[in-house]
Parts: C-alpha cells; sequence; structure tokens
C-alpha cells in the first residue's frame, strides 16, 4: 500500500509472481477497514490541497512525473516481469504511459474551460452568468492487469489534471508498478494526501470503498460482470467502464490481404491477446477465404513464444496458467461444437502458443466471450449484410476493423457497425492515448483519453450575477 507518501508493509500480505518463471517478484499488504478509512481520511485532504493548486502547477507535476517514468531504469523490468508481457512490450508501455501524463498536463492548461450562458433567450434579462469547471474530488481508479502503467495513468493522469484526490486500487495480480507511479508523482511535487494506492482482492475491500459517499467519481477497466456489480453498487456517483470487447475484423475480397495478415497477427497476440481490443473475431469474404487464411497462418506460425525477459520473444505467457487452462478449455469446445483448430501448439502451465481456429459455431464461447488469449476466430461471411449482421451479433462493441479498398464499402460498413470505434483498413487495437476511446452496448460507459475523460472529472459550477435595481 501507498499512503500520505509511504509505503505501508503488514500482515497480511500477498505474494506477487512472475507468470513465465513462477518466482516470486514481491509482497504486498493487504488492505483492511482501516487502511481504507486512512485512505480516504488522506484523500479528504488532499482534495482540499488539489482546489488550492494551479492548473499550471498541476501541469507541472504531471510533465515532471512523465520524464521520470522515461528515465527510471526499472519500470519495464518491472511490467515484464509482473504481467508476464515481453520486455519489447513493456517499454512500449512506459512510452505510453509518459506520453498519456503530458496529455494530461495539456488537458489542465487547455480543457478546464467554461462559458458564458444567456439569460435573454425568452426576452429581456437583467442577468449575466458563466460556468467553470470544478473538481469532483475523491476519484477512484480500479485498474486492471494487462496495462498496469499506461491504464492507471489514464486514470490518475486527468484526475490529477482536473484537482481531484485519487484512491487508486490496482489489479492484486499486478499491483508494483502502481506503487512505483505513486512514489514517482510524489517525487514530482503532488502533495502526498492526494494519491493513495490501496492493495488487496477486489472481493475484500471494493465494497468498502464503493460504499463511501465520499468518492464522487469512480473510473473501472476490467471485465463486463464485475463492471456491472460496480455499477450496482456505487450509488449516486459518476463512473465511467471500460469493460472489453470480442473485437472483429470485417475482411472484404478486395483488400489487400497480406498486409491484413499482418495487422491481424499483431493485434490478435499482442500481449499474449489480453487487450481488451486484441482482434478476436475475423469474419472474411468467401472468395478470399481460403487464400487469407493460408497468409495468416504462415504470419501467425512466425510468432516466437517463451521468456518474455528475452528481446528475441514475441509473445510471453497468460498472466495466470488457470487463464491458460480456461482459454484452452474454450478452444476445446470450440472444436467440439464443430470448429477446426487450423494451427495449435502446446501450453504448459500460463505458456500458450497461438491457437487459430476455424469455422467455430457464432454460438460458441470461443466468439460469444471476451477471450483474453492468444487464439483468433477466422469465420466466412457471403455478402455485406452478411458480414454486418455476424460483426454487430454480440453484446460487446468497442472496436471493429474494416478492410477494403472499396470507399463506399468502407463508409458503409462504418455507419453499420455498432462500436465505439470504427477503424477502416486498420485492426481493433489500434489505439492512441489522446483519441476518445470506449464502447458502445455491453463495453463500456463514458469515453477515456484525458482531454474526454476530464469532463467526467468535474463539476461545471454555474455563477449568476443579477444587475442592480434601479
Amino acid at each position: 500500500m501507498y499512503i500520505n507518501g509511504k509505503r505501508i508493509i503488514k500482515n497480511p500480505v500477498f505474494v506477487v509472481t512472475n507468470p513465465y518463471s513462477g518466482s516470486q517478484v514481491g509482497e504486498v499488504a493487504s488492505a483492511g477497514a482501516g487502511d481504507i478509512e486512512m485512505a480516504m481520511a488522506a484523500a479528504e485532504k488532499g482534495a482540499k490541497i488539489m482546489r488550492g493548486i494551479s492548473a499550471g502547477e498541476r501541469a507541472d507535476i504531471l510533465e515532471k512525473t512523465a520524464r521520470a517514468l522515461l528515465a527510471d531504469p526499472h519500470l519495464a523490468g518491472i511490467l515484464s516481469s509482473e504481467v508476464g508481457k515481453t520486455i519489447r512490450e513493456a517499454r512500449m508501455e512506459v512510452a505510453r504511459a509518459a506520453n498519456t501524463l503530458r496529455l494530461s498536463a495539456s488537458a489542465a492548461l487547455s480543457y478546464l474551460t467554461g462559458e458564458t450562458v444567456r439569460f435573454d433567450l425568452s426576452g429581456p434579462a437583467s442577468k449575466t452568468g458563466y460556468y467553470i469547471k470544478v473538481p469532483v474530488g475523491i476519484v477512484l481508479a480500479i485498474t486492471p492487469f494487462n496495462f498496469p502503467l499506461n491504464l492507471t495513468c489514464h486514470k490518475i493522469g486527468p484526475a490529477i489534471a482536473a484537482g481531484n484526490a485519487v484512491i487508486h486500487k490496482p489489479s492484486s495480480l499486478t499491483p508494483l508498478v502502481g506503487l512505483r507511479l505513486a512514489e514517482l508523482l510524489i517525487e514530482s511535487g503532488l502533495p502526498p494526501e492526494a494519491l493513495s494506492v490501496v492493495t488487496g482482492p477486489g472481493g475484500v475491500i471494493g465494497d468498502m470503498l464503493l460504499a463511501d459517499n465520499r468518492i464522487r467519481k469512480i473510473s473501472f477497466t476490467g471485465s463486463m460482470d464485475v463492471g456491472a456489480y460496480i455499477t450496482s453498487r456505487a450509488g449516486v456517483k459518476r463512473v465511467t467502464m471500460e469493460l472489453g470487447s470480442n473485437s472483429a475484423a470485417l475482411v472484404f475480397a478486395d483488400a489487400q490481404l497480406d498486409k491484413v495478415a499482418k495487422k491481424i497477427k499483431a493485434a490478435g497476440y499482442a500481449c499474449a491477446g489480453q487487450v481488451c481490443i486484441s482482434v478476436q473475431r475475423v469474419y472474411v469474404e468467401d472468395k478470399a477465404y481460403d487464400s487469407f487464411l493460408d497468409t495468416l497462418i504462415k504470419e501467425v506460425k512466425t510468432i516466437k513464444t517463451g521468456d518474455p525477459s528475452l528481446e528475441d520473444t514475441d509473445m510471453g505467457p497468460l498472466v495466470e496458467a488457470k487463464e491458460a487452462e480456461r482459454v484452452n478449455g474454450w478452444i476445446d469446445e470450440a472444436v467440439r461444437d464443430g470448429g477446426a483448430a487450423v494451427l495449435r501448439g502446446q501450453y504448459k502451465g500460463a505458456l500458450m502458443d497461438p491457437v487459430i481456429l476455424t469455422n467455430v459455431p457464432e454460438t460458441s464461447k470461443a466468439v460469444v466471450n471476451e477471450a483474453f488469449g492468444p487464439y483468433i476466430v477466422v469465420n466466412r461471411f457471403k455478402d455485406f449484410e452478411d458480414g454486418i449482421s455476424k460483426v454487430n451479433a454480440s453484446r460487446y462493441g468497442l472496436q471493429a476493423g474494416v478492410f477494403t479498398r472499396d470507399f463506399d464499402t468502407a463508409m458503409a460498413a462504418a455507419d453499420r457497425i455498432e462500436a465505439g470505434g470504427i477503424l477502416v483498413n486498420e485492426v481493433s487495437a489500434y489505439r492512441v492515448d489522446n483519441m476518445p476511446y470506449g464502447g458502445m452496448k455491453m463495453s463500456g460507459i463514458g469515453r477515456e483519453g484525458p482531454q474526454f475523460v476530464i469532463d467526467e472529472m468535474t463539476d461545471k459550477k454555474l455563477i449568476i450575477f443579477n444587475s442592480p435595481m434601479t
């Protein structure tokens, strides 16, 4: 834990392990009721202190922290060790996290503006007024295991930019990098009371945090089921929910199939498929299906799995061995349902070889649920209407890719697909950190991206002046 600018080590503790080697990476204290109250009391003080810090000072703190992230020689190694992502993926996440903090600093300077309000729309008025944006107070940030640095910066960065205090609840699987980020923020000038990190099982401490009305905003990234539970318990609080997907790629016959295969290879197996916008469902037009599948198999066969600390490893393990067991169970079920595993190696512990499934029934778990594992389902579609229907036959709607050289087809597909982001000739996994990122349907509520989420972390305060009576 990290409260009032200090690391807290106490019993009981839980062990953080490397999913590839099984070795211990660190120990972290499990928070109890007293720790939660201590963090809440600090946040109350921190919210008052943050209101008195200028936007320029807050931006400066975020800029300093961004530089500190890039200068820290240990962050990428911590990420790789606790998540299991490759060292190259970890370095990329550190760079993105620094950029997210810089975007948050820019938002502090550019997006905390208000407007004048007219009062003469129904007749002459003696009043003038305007609104300003003020911080909500205390933000609860609940973050997942897969991007424990950048997704944390997507929540903490805008919250600080807006002048709030933050309580951060990281995943129990990957809490170490969040604790280090808190230290760097405090070292960069953030008041110690403005950020606490509480660690431990969500089922134990989550309800205490959700029920506390001193928290005014909850920002959560994770599973649909947990997100639904949080919204049911949050009460009168603002919520932003990013709840995952089973993202699709719609590949028309006129697309550049070799280039599409390369993109889908990269987007389906990054971080062992444990990305909310990983390509999971690929729908290919009938007349291009066989050619595309052959090309994709050749591409995916080049992925080297193994020790994520090695520079030449392309794909590391899943975060836990039980997740690999779950994913392989879904793959087995897809084959029993009538699908085929046209590419499938072995799995041992948390480490899996990449898998390609074909002709899987649309009702199979491997299609319907969010995979969060290294497999892709490649199915056929007959024509435009059939393709759109299959893409949309999902309770999720985060991002989707459309591949075609025909402008009219691309525009029609972008209009018809039900998702928060439609990417033409690009995969669903594409994300830059300043874009409005979020989903439709059960993929969530609200948008991330510092300039967009900052509105959800502020209140609009209206100020009206009445002209003196004459």
